[in-house]
């Protein structure tokens, strides 16, 4: 116990705590936006089987969202970088979030069978935290 209370320590001294809870706020408005976009589309444009189709759409307006929220709340005053690289490696970590959030759903829709509401639960988290660890050490750096 006492060894987890020096870990929170260290990271509310470092400012990594306060880092995680705004990225999972910004992350949090960015899933909520991402089910906006990618349900509706499930259900009326896309047959459950091929819900792996909504992704792309759903991740553009998303990671639009989220780039906002995390440069300027998430990682503020955090990047050293000029724009234009920080913009290209932003891009490439929410490209991987991508990849990972179309993997699972297209295996959970496709090979699985599952209703297209189920792999997002899964999708979401794991990219969640591939790309605060990518933001954080990478892009935000």
């Amino acid at each position: 116990m006492q060894a987890i209370r020096r870990q929170m320590d260290q990271m509310r001294a470092s400012g990594v705590l306060g880092q995680l809870l705004r990225f999972g706020i910004a992350g949090g408005l960015s899933s909520v936006i991402y089910s906006l976009v990618y349900l509706p589309l499930t259900k009326f444009v896309f047959p459950p089987q091929q819900a792996v189709a909504a992704v792309p759409f759903a991740f553009a307006v998303a990671v639009t969202a989220g780039y906002f929220l995390h440069s300027r709340w998430s990682f503020k005053g955090h990047a050293a970088e000029p724009g234009g690289a920080k913009h290209v490696k932003f891009v490439l970590v929410q490209g991987t979030g991508l990849a990972l959030n179309a993997l699972i759903t297209w295996v959970g829709t496709a090979f699985l069978h599952l209703h297209p509401w189920v792999p997002l639960v899964p999708a979401v988290f794991l990219a969640a935290i591939v790309t605060f660890v990518l933001n954080r050490f990478w892009v935000f750096s």
